[in-house]
């Protein structure tokens, strides 16, 4: 079967933002990295993630991925009838 790694990949970028925590301090958003390794390799080369290779359980998202992230999540997995709470 074909299949739209791109789509994969958006739809595991929007997953990471459920599992966002603040590791290193302030403005330093860290997700767990516990999906598939090809999709995380794909969002490094992206520039959404750091090198998910490493020993650490989690990678540290870029200011453009994690609000890549959040924008996924959102139009993914929000209620349709609900609105949008201001940030």
């Amino acid at each position: 079967m074909e299949i739209d790694r791109d789509k994969v990949d958006d739809a595991v970028l929007a997953l990471l933002y459920l599992t966002r925590f603040y590791e290193k301090g302030p403005g330093v958003m860290c997700t767990w990295k516990g999906h598939d390794w090809n999709a995380l390799d794909r969002l490094h080369e992206k520039e959404y993630i750091s090198n998910p290779k490493s020993k650490a359980k989690s990678v540290v998202f870029t200011a453009e991925g994690f609000a890549r992230s959040e924008e996924l999540f959102k139009e993914l997995f929000r209620l349709v009838d609900e609105p949008e709470a201001d940030s």
